[in-house]
């Protein structure tokens, strides 16, 4: 029984974790579409606009769509059952004494950063997807697709609230990555002296560039446009 139990724990912890794998590289191409939020080329605009739509029309992406979304939910479930294991697993005593010795602070927190990070997504969900689910009004292109490009422009230029939520979201996400990123590899058993350092050094590299990536968009709107 005991052995059942581990099992299923075990495999509870790789579906996690393939599935925050999945939406880690998901959120290095969503960076990729969002920079061109910010006029570092002159046909910016134009290149946001085609890739949205690409992303949002070609029937492949919508498939991976799907998988998207099975990967949130996937990862977000999972990480909620682990993490209800391992409260009941420990005394509060035992937990208390791990925490201060063995957990980082990112490792602490990641139930609460996964929980930030969904609400948010919801909240992103209803200013974008919606609108191209038709659900919510929003402004329209010549061609009847949702304008993406000036929703954010919108948003990012005269919603300091919302411009605040988000930037305070991807630094919640900077701290969630830092600790999943290299947990993802260890529970996948892809642990070698040779390659660990170099996957530490990335998974540190990545939890602070992508977060920061997204951050200085709003930042710009907010103080130099």
């Amino acid at each position: 029984m005991n052995n059942t139990k581990a099992l299923s724990s075990i495999t509870q912890k790789v579906i996690m974790s393939l599935a925050g794998l999945f939406l880690i590289v998901f959120l290095l191409v969503h960076l990729g579409i969002n920079i061109f939020l910010l006029p570092l080329v002159e046909n910016h605009e134009e290149i946001f606009r085609s890739a949205a739509e690409f992303m949002s029309t070609f029937w492949p992406m919508k498939v991976m769509e799907i998988a998207l979304f099975g990967g949130f939910i996937l990862h977000g479930l999972y990480g909620v059952i682990v993490q209800l294991q391992n409260w009941k697993s420990r005394g509060a005593q035992g937990y208390q004494v791990a925490s201060k010795t063995k957990a980082s602070f990112s490792s602490k927190t990641m139930i609460y950063s996964g929980i930030l990070v969904l609400l948010f997504l919801l909240l992103h969900l209803y200013q974008f997807y919606f609108v191209k689910l038709g659900f919510v009004e929003g402004p329209m292109q010549a061609d009847g697709h949702p304008d993406f490009y000036n929703i954010a422009l919108e948003l990012f230029k005269n919603d300091m609230i919302f411009s605040s939520i988000y930037i305070l979201t991807f630094v919640v996400l900077g701290f969630h990555l830092y600790h999943a990123f290299q947990s993802a590899f260890q529970t996948l058993g892809w642990n070698h002296p040779k390659y660990t350092p170099c996957v530490k050094t990335l998974g540190n590299i990545y939890a602070i560039v992508v977060p920061l990536g997204f951050i200085l968009i709003p930042l710009y709107y907010m103080f130099m446009a």
